[in-house]
């Protein structure tokens, strides 16, 4: 009997040691950081979403958000890989790591906060008016802005007299061809749509924002590597890179300072 008791006490103390290693490795194995690294990809969830991640005319991702997370993969060694994903799944596909990251130009809404581990927010982007450049002296606040007639993209609703389209680009379109008075659409979109060096020269962005929001990059709840893009982005902006990839895609008057 006592020998099965000693037994017995051998096979459980050899039990709890093989538990504390297994749990030793599994705490070594938490780091996002180091896990990416090891498999040599970043992988980067994004959807088709120009001046943040778009295809250029030989297929290849480029955009404003491209850039930088290639710059990051960079610093850590290892290639970039950009997965379009089901925007409604993003959050899935972190936690099943079938991606590492969502970099979209992605608003840090409360639900975003709640269930991704975020960088600081690294852009801001608002809804803006956008008028022919004519009109564009008459257009200051929002009571001269409500005087005129919309092209707006379908499902959105600002209380102004407005015709619904399918795209925001299109909202564009019914601007300069004369349709519209004005379009409202998104402030990074106006910076690659609109003004000198654009397609349309001859529209501008008036002051008038009607809401603001901030992006940043979603990380796995509890990961390291949103601490590592902020440690990035901080070098990034000091040495004048940010600044440069932004004028790239005209969206350098919407970098945050890091």
């Amino acid at each position: 009997m006592k020998k099965r008791i000693i037994a017995g006490l051998c096979a459980l103390a050899c039990m709890v040691s093989l538990v504390a290693c297994g749990s030793g490795s599994a705490g070594a194995s938490d780091s996002d950081v180091a896990y990416i690294k090891d498999k040599g990809t970043l992988v980067v969830g994004i959807t088709d979403f120009a001046p943040m991640d778009y295809k250029n005319d030989s297929g290849e991702w480029i955009g404003f958000d491209a850039d930088m997370a290639t710059k990051i993969a960079s610093s850590m060694g290892v290639k970039v890989e950009f997965v379009e994903i089901d925007w409604d799944n993003k959050i899935l596909e972190l936690e099943n790591k079938s991606i590492d990251v969502v970099w979209n130009g992605m608003t840090l809404t409360d639900e975003v906060k709640n269930a991704m581990e975020c960088t600081k927010p690294y852009l801001n982007n608002a809804q803006v008016v956008v008028v022919s450049a004519d009109k564009a002296a008459s257009v200051t606040d929002t009571a001269s802005a409500s005087a005129l007639k919309y092209a707006v993209e379908a499902g959105e609703d600002n209380g102004f007299n407005y015709t619904s389209v399918s795209s925001q680009s299109d909202a564009v379109m019914e601007v300069a061809a004369g349709t519209s008075d004005a379009c409202i659409i998104d402030l990074l979109m106006a910076g690659a749509m609109v003004g000198e060096g654009t397609s349309y020269p001859d529209l501008v962005t008036t002051s008038v924002q009607l809401t603001s929001e901030e992006y940043g990059v979603g990380c796995r709840k509890g990961s390291d590597l949103a601490a590592y893009i902020n440690d990035q982005f901080k070098s990034l902006y000091a040495d004048g890179t940010i600044n440069s990839i932004a004028e790239i895609y005209g969206v350098q008057y919407a970098i945050l300072a890091q």
